[in-house]
């Protein structure tokens, strides 16, 4: 199950708002639909989120016709980089990208494309490292809550906070995996069927459950992923993250935020200062268009605020840090990230 792939012009994404019940690929040949993909969440998961805005642009350098080129590419990056204002990867993979455009289109879209696979390629070793560092939780009888879709569907592979199980089970490790349903966009219902297809023990609770499993004991460990971390440790993520961390500090659960070094801010003080999207009202009324509740005011955050004090560790592909900003320094001190 492939969520990106591109050839000759042409990125093919597959359709993640028909799964679990349908398994659609869609083609994209014009960089205007892929942003408009990237905001309707035909891919989402701030990994993928990245990985498809570069190829976007790829995309979009192939749309040249006339007039100056570098404008062109100023409007298609331009049009990008405004879909989700949350991520970073977004902003990170598109100035990567940018750095590559020339006068000349032959010469800009092939090392665009290079560029673009390269980014892809790089996920998936930060994922796999990641998993690496995180496995040695996963231990025998071990079982975890996880929130929103980290995995292989929000990635290039193997996923951020998903890795650790897929390289476990792989190792014939017995565990469990509870997927909180994540509302309103219900991305649990994607974590649960990529594991259960890969024959690993999983069920979905809704979000209010959390608290009572680890009240209840039966939680090793809280895996999330993430959509920026700021330089102090503060995490964002998928709404619901913050009452996870909340729930399992209180119930001493060690709650941990797995996190490739691309997804790092270091021009953000701390979480208070970074751009929380707000989506409509009808992910919050409606479920795939059927009306579950009145009509009026909603407040839809897409994502919420974790402060390091909550954070037990973040994960890199360089390995576990403290959430601080001393530890965060440290690690790009040591050229992690420009």
């Amino acid at each position: 199950m492939k969520t990106i792939s591109y050839k000759d012009g042409k990125l093919t994404l597959l359709d993640q708002t028909q799964l679990p019940h349908q398994t659609t690929y869609i083609t994209y040949t014009e960089h205007e639909k892929i942003a408009r993909a990237i905001e309707d969440m035909v891919v989402r998961g701030a990994p993928a989120i990245g990985i498809t805005a570069a190829y976007g642009v790829a995309v979009g350098a192939r749309e040249y016709q006339r007039g100056s080129f570098k404008e062109h590419m100023t409007r298609v990056i331009e049009r990008l980089q405004h879909t989700r204002p949350t991520a970073v990867n977004l902003h990170w993979a598109l100035k990567r990208v940018h750095a590559v455009v020339t006068d000349h289109p032959a010469e800009t879209i092939q090392a665009l494309e290079q560029e673009a696979e390269r980014i892809f390629e790089e996920d998936q070793a930060i994922n796999l490292a990641i998993g690496q560092h995180l496995k040695r939780l996963v231990t025998e009888s071990s079982a975890f809550l996880i929130h929103c879709n980290p995995g292989r569907l929000a990635t290039s592979d193997y996923g951020t906070a998903t890795a650790p199980f897929y390289l476990a089970h792989v190792e014939g490790v017995k565990f469990k995996v509870y997927s909180d349903e994540t509302r309103p966009r219900l991305q649990g219902a994607l974590t649960a069927y990529e594991l259960s297809e890969a024959g690993i023990d999983v069920t979905v609770i809704t979000d209010s459950t959390a608290a009572t499993l680890m009240q209840q004991g039966k939680i090793t460990a809280v895996f999330v992923g993430c959509d920026r971390v700021a330089a102090n440790g503060d995490v964002v993520n998928k709404i619901g993250t913050l009452p996870l961390a909340i729930a399992a500090h209180y119930f001493k659960v060690p709650f941990y935020v797995a996190a490739p070094t691309p997804t790092f801010d270091l021009t953000i003080e701390d979480g208070s200062h970074i751009p929380i999207e707000e989506r409509h009202a009808t992910e919050v009324t409606h479920i795939r268009e059927q009306p579950v509740t009145i009509e009026g005011t909603v407040y839809n955050p897409a994502f919420d605020v974790t402060p390091a004090a909550l954070i037990t560790g973040i994960v890199t592909e360089h390995g576990e840090i403290e959430p601080t900003y001393e530890a965060i320094k440290n690690l790009f001190s040591k050229g992690e990230k420009e």
